[in-house]
């Protein structure tokens, strides 16, 4: 299956890998709240332990593995208090694994720069665990699932996305941050933004959790931080000399490469809704 999608061109394969990277994410989300918990569970460990494997490259030594067990543990914990298993008090379970870090690192005699890796272990829990665990927040609205919350912001993220990708490959001329990621443009930011809204437009439409205002809102503000996030990954990429964070999707390069707008997005979403709706 691999060799047959590396004989097509990129963007066959960003089709494809899309298609099919999609049909899995939205199924999950729309079956029950269970297969959508278990879904961005195993993105977010997925993201993580490559965003451990990048540093590593970079002659780092987190605590990959343990690091990212913290950060399911999370993604779950958030769950299950959020859907009203368990109490919230749960929460500080996660307490005492976090200051496990500490001891682990007195342990590893060959590290030379033990509290700077266990900054950078910190550092994936703080970029990827914590997000997911957000998006999990945002679904889970007062205890009761709602795909339309993950859903909707998943494609105005998406449109955002392709938006640039069209615009940018057909008139892109003015660099939007050429010292970090010298293939962005503004014709290509404004074509993102143009198919949000296009987007928001029918989300105001067919999904009713929000007024239409509320949808405009959040593809606004997806626009501006899942650009900024996807900055952010090309500066982390530039930082250790790499093109993409990976090769595990044909055409897409890694999770970091398709999550990374997602990953400062919902910081900002779910603080809007907290204040808002």
């Amino acid at each position: 299956m691999k060799s047959r999608l590396n004989s097509l061109s990129n963007l066959q394969q960003r089709v494809v890998a899309a298609v099919i990277g999609v049909a899995i994410i939205v199924s999950s989300i729309l079956y029950s709240d269970l297969t959508f918990a278990l879904l961005f569970c195993a993105m977010s460990m997925f993201t993580q332990l490559e965003f451990y494997k990048l540093l590593g490259l970079d002659g780092n030594l987190p605590l990959t593995f343990y690091g990212t067990l913290c950060g399911v543990l999370l993604v779950l914990l958030t769950y299950v208090i959020e859907k009203g298993l368990i109490a919230f008090e749960n929460y500080f379970l996660i307490s005492p694994f976090l200051a496990m870090i500490f001891f682990i690192k007195l342990y590893k005699k060959n590290d030379l720069k033990p509290f700077t890796n266990i900054g950078f272990t910190f550092l994936g829990l703080i970029y990827v665990a914590l997000p997911f665990s957000l998006i999990v927040v945002m679904a889970m609205r007062g205890g009761v699932y709602n795909f339309e919350i993950v859903l909707g912001s998943l494609l105005l993220l998406w449109a955002t996305d392709i938006g640039a990708y069209f615009a940018g490959t057909k008139f892109g001329r003015r660099k939007l941050f050429e010292r970090v990621s010298p293939k962005k443009s503004w014709e290509g930011a404004v074509g993102g933004a143009l198919s949000a809204t296009v987007i928001a437009f029918v989300l105001g439409l067919y999904f009713h959790t929000f007024e239409p205002w509320k949808w405009f809102c959040i593809g606004g503000i997806i626009v501006v931080t899942g650009t900024y996030g996807d900055l952010v990954e090309s500066l982390f990429k530039r930082s250790i000399a790499i093109k993409d964070s990976g090769s595990t999707i044909p055409g897409h390069g890694g999770f970091l490469d398709r999550f990374d707008g997602l990953l400062l997005s919902a910081p900002f979403i779910v603080t809007f809704l907290k204040l808002f709706s």
